[in-house]
């Protein structure tokens, strides 16, 4: 059995209306597309008829994709307990050497981006800093090498 994927309740929202939007509109979009290409006939050289079967067997994979993590999702509530890192927490860390804080909200896999600050649980510094309390430090091994990083704050 595989890990429990888990969500915020902002996360999930976010994967609903990705659905919605791909059910709703990208779907019937596609399909419409395709019904115009085969009414145009031969379907060999009509590259707009492959790329839009492409695209549309995409989408109907990210959507079952999105329908099985929200069927199994684990939802993370954030109850406002700031005494040890989890996830859902907002931590403010810094690394060791470094003159600049860094901020990062602990979230599950599937909605991790570290580009807006959302790091998965499963990624080296979101595992090495679960179960921490302000003003440990951690120390992290990354693909550049270990670095030691000190939680100043959590959320």
């Amino acid at each position: 059995m595989s890990e429990p994927m888990y969500l915020t309740p902002e996360g999930k929202e976010e994967l609903e209306r990705e659905l919605k939007l791909l059910r709703e509109e990208k779907i019937p979009e596609l399909a419409q597309k395709l019904k115009e290409a085969v009414a145009m006939g031969d379907l060999k050289e009509n590259a707009d008829y492959h790329d839009t079967r492409e695209q549309k067997a995409f989408a109907e994979g990210r959507i079952q994709y999105l329908e099985n993590i929200l069927r199994s999702a684990v939802l993370i509530e954030n109850d406002g307990r700031t005494d040890e890192v989890r996830i859902g927490s907002v931590v403010t860390i810094r690394e060791e050497g470094m003159d600049e804080d860094e901020t990062y909200t602990i979230v599950g896999a599937a909605e991790a981006n570290p580009r807006e600050g959302r790091i998965s649980h499963e990624s080296p510094i979101g595992k090495a800093l679960l179960g921490h309390k302000k003003n440990d430090k951690v120390q992290v091994e990354t693909p550049n090498g270990k670095i030691v990083i000190k939680i100043r704050k959590i959320e």
